[in-house]
């Protein structure tokens, strides 16, 4: 089961360079196994071209390893651990650096509703994150205070609604109920952040689309009686 878990978050992970999401090592995605309390991550500093299935490490909700021969986690372990304690309904974490998104979390600005496009993946806004405390930077739990900062974002609101955030003067965080969707997500995400970029270069003050237009798109895929795609046929 848990040669599984590596699979699964190994798959995640490739996804990333083949979207184009992330440049050299930067990056991650995580996947959890729920009964068991732990979840698998890409290690510190091993280029995805290089990345093996057994190279991701086993981590528990305590943040400790748990094979006694692995190598190094992620430096944004505590960030997934704390996602994945907050948001219970969540199975995979994806952490990228992809052009359009991060411009919008260096500039500190949230992602507007402007199309269906948006709409089909997020419930809302995309938010950004308060900016962290001196404190905060400078203390040991510096990867779990951007965690903090993630949570408080979504204000209490569904995490499976508005699956990632946009952190402050860093990059986007995108979750889902498995670490595909979360890496699915993050692909979404830059698609939606570089058409918000030429939607407001040609009109600075385009208003977001009517909410009604915004939550049948939403729904249609994400909702109780959701009718987008295929049925399930097993």
């Amino acid at each position: 089961m848990l040669t599984e878990l590596k699979r699964e978050a190994y798959e995640a992970n490739l996804t990333l360079p083949r979207h184009g999401l992330v440049h050299l090592t930067f990056g991650n995605a995580s996947a959890i196994d729920r009964r068991r309390g732990i979840f698998a991550i890409k290690p510190s500093g091993i280029a995805y071209a290089d990345l093996r299935p057994d190279d991701l490490v086993l981590v528990d909700l305590d943040g400790k390893s748990v094979e006694k021969k692995s190598l190094k986690p992620s430096s944004d372990t505590d960030t997934h651990r704390r996602l994945f304690l907050a948001f219970p309904t969540i199975g995979g974490v994806v952490h990228t650096h992809s052009s359009c998104a991060t411009a919008f979390a260096q500039a500190g600005r949230s992602i507007p509703v402007l199309g269906t496009t948006h709409a089909d993946y997020f419930a809302d806004a995309i938010p950004f994150t308060r900016k962290l405390t001196r404190k905060e930077i400078n203390g040991e739990g510096y990867q779990w205070a951007i965690g903090d900062s993630i949570v408080e974002s979504l204000q209490g609101r569904d995490p499976l609604a508005l699956r990632g955030t946009l952190v402050n003067g860093h990059a986007p965080f995108t979750w889902g109920q498995t670490a595909a969707d979360a890496a699915e997500v993050a692909v979404a995400l830059e698609w939606i952040a570089h058409l918000a970029i030429l939607s407001l270069q040609l009109a600075p003050r385009l208003a977001p689309i009517d909410p009604t237009l915004s939550s049948r798109h939403f729904l249609r895929k994400h909702g109780p009686t959701a009718h987008y795609g295929q049925p399930d046929l097993a």
